[in-house]
């Protein structure tokens, strides 16, 4: 019988720490922190971590388990209309994570440093991080980039903001990049992406995304870094693994990247709902007696 992530400690059987805990069974009075999920790696003990844009969405994930919510830029695509994530704001990001935090009780909620709120310079980036921690009350925050984001990372860290890098596809970069290529193809390319990713680890990131990196490759970083690596198209063998929240649950209309999987298809629920509601309304099925006040 599988366990509840909520259960006690002794129904898991890794990342045991020495007061019984685990990342996923044993945390149920404080939210997950960056310590944890150190522990985590050093156990072995893979993670998930799935995007929310808003209270009722991340409620649910924090219910279920999920110690890690991503209040990502990709609410752009998936929640603004947007056909990237260049185009959001800090003010949009503000809001959004002060939502996620007011919905959760136990996830880590970690916020995406959107697109021209970092790149200008270390003290830019202070100030924004400082923003989405003392406007929105995350506990982390995002940023894309490897060596050319390490100093921005060590600030932040330097003032007690833990930070999530980001490297590989790095969707901010999609009108440089032509689209959204696979990163880390040939020796070159593979040599820079480990460089970025021991480049964040020296500055002081607690944990690095891996995306749309080959499998193989992604195995190697992983192995070589003492930080958590998380990965979204970047094989079975990264720490942990990251889903738009809208992609795993069926949401997003069209083709979705290779890497995702479909655990459920609410735009068919959703829409089968629309369309009865329709048709209640329009036969006055709907509202019914038990639905009317006297």
């Amino acid at each position: 019988m599988n366990a509840s992530p909520l259960q006690p400690a002794q129904a898991q059987g890794t990342g045991r720490d020495q007061d019984g805990t685990v990342l996923y069974g044993g945390i149920t009075n404080r939210r997950v922190t960056v310590r944890d999920l150190a522990k985590a790696k050093q156990h072995g003990e893979r993670w998930a971590m799935l995007t929310a844009y808003d209270a009722l969405t991340a409620g649910v994930f924090d219910e279920a388990g999920i110690p890690v919510l991503l209040v990502g830029d990709s609410a752009g695509n998936c929640h603004l209309g947007y056909e990237t994530t260049v185009p959001v704001t800090m003010d949009q990001m503000v809001m959004l994570s002060a939502a996620v935090v007011r919905g959760t009780k136990r996830a880590l909620v970690v916020a995406d440093l959107p697109f021209g709120s970092y790149q200008e310079s270390p003290a830019q980036a202070m100030h924004n991080a400082a923003r989405l921690l003392k406007e929105a009350g995350v506990q982390a925050v995002k940023l894309e980039g490897g060596e050319r984001s390490a100093r921005s990372i060590e600030l932040l860290v330097e003032a007690g903001i833990p930070v999530m890098a980001h490297i590989g596809l790095t969707p901010q970069s999609v009108h440089a990049f032509g689209g959204y290529p696979v990163q880390g193809r040939g020796d070159e390319a593979a040599h820079r992406l480990l460089r970025d990713a021991k480049a964040v680890q020296q500055a002081g990131a607690f944990a690095v995304v891996l995306e749309a990196v080959p499998a193989e490759l992604a195995a190697q970083v992983t192995a070589q870094l003492a930080i958590p690596t998380v990965g979204i198209g970047a094989g079975v063998d990264t720490d942990a693994q990251v889903l738009v929240w809208t992609d795993f649950a069926g949401m997003t209309a069209g083709r979705v990247p290779k890497f995702v999987k479909q655990y459920a298809n609410l735009r068919a629920v959703l829409g089968d709902a629309a369309r009865e509601f329709a048709a209640d309304v329009q036969s006055g099925a709907f509202p019914g007696p038990e639905h009317s006040f006297s």
